[in-house]
């Protein structure tokens, strides 16, 4: 299956994801809606991501695979599917989530109605590094107003956009590690940010088994130096709070509890709910009951 002119363009940026990239992948063939492209930009890896992302390419003429060798990092890969990408739609996603069956049908829909919108996200469920389903995190209905300054109830993994706004807001190189926040509180500070976040629950976000203090600690400092660029409370203030979090992310470390950091942003799940969220899951995946 081929369409010259895909409506989506979904972009998944990988390094050394070849433990979890081919459900990322499976979860994008699986969608009910099906008008898409799927491009894979390897980041330098040294594993054999890169070969699974070319064999599901051969497979697919819908799918393909970018790669110069280079470690580049997340932002600049980020702003190279914008650029190469030929919907005018937009989804990100990473190589280590996995999509609902629904979810570009239900972001689409929800773009195409509603024009005053650039940019839709959703809400998540969290799951572990065995497929394993743990939690959910989203809003309780739709919103489509900021209830405060700078502050975005927004999983980047889950946002579609159109092309145009994301050409004129591209993604920012100096935060590696806090690209988003520091693209929404550009976006917002410029009075373009105009999204809505659904209740739905339309990604299966892998952080249980994959935090670790060092990757939350480079994404504190880079929230701070944010922080202070677009004046968000005094330098004072920012610095009082950065040097609090990173105090308390030491101890957290030192105890081995940094799971405990996840299972505290997630609201949790009705076994019924559970058990029927995770048949969805393993039949997306090809795990068996």
């Amino acid at each position: 299956m081929f369409n010259e002119y895909p409506l989506i363009s979904i972009g998944i940026p990988f390094y050394n994801a070849e433990k979890y990239l081919k459900f990322a992948i499976q979860s994008v063939i699986a969608q009910s809606y099906q008008n898409w492209e799927l491009i894979l930009v390897d980041d330098g890896s040294s594993d054999n991501s890169l070969e699974i992302a070319q064999e599901f390419a051969l497979k697919d003429a819908r799918i393909r695979v970018i790669c110069d060798g280079k470690n580049r990092k997340l932002p600049y890969r980020l702003n190279q599917l914008i650029i190469e990408s030929k919907g005018d739609f937009i989804a990100r996603m990473d190589a280590d989530d996995i999509m609902h069956p629904d979810r570009l049908k239900t972001q689409l829909n929800f773009l195409l109605k509603n024009d005053y919108v650039d940019l839709v996200s959703a809400g998540l469920v969290s799951i572990d590094d065995r497929n394993k389903v743990c939690g959910f995190r989203g809003v309780n209905s739709l919103t489509t107003q900021l209830s405060s300054r700078f502050k975005f109830p927004i999983v980047h993994p889950t946002v579609m956009a159109r092309k145009e706004w994301y050409v004129r807001n591209l993604y920012s190189l100096n935060y590696p590690r806090a690209e988003d926040f520091e693209l929404w509180c550009r976006a917002y500070k410029n009075n373009d940010l105009k999204i809505a976040i659904l209740p739905d629950l339309l990604l299966f976000y892998r952080e249980f088994g994959n935090i670790t203090i060092n990757k939350i600690l480079l994404s504190y400092s880079d929230g701070y130096k944010i922080r202070n660029h677009y004046e968000i409370n005094s330098r004072f203030h920012n610095f009082i709070q950065y040097t609090l979090k990173k105090t308390l992310l030491h101890i957290v470390g030192f105890l081995g509890l940094e799971q405990y950091l996840a299972r505290k942003r997630n609201q949790s799940l009705s076994d019924q709910d559970a058990d029927k969220i995770q048949k969805l899951l393993n039949s997306i995946i090809g795990k068996s009951e």
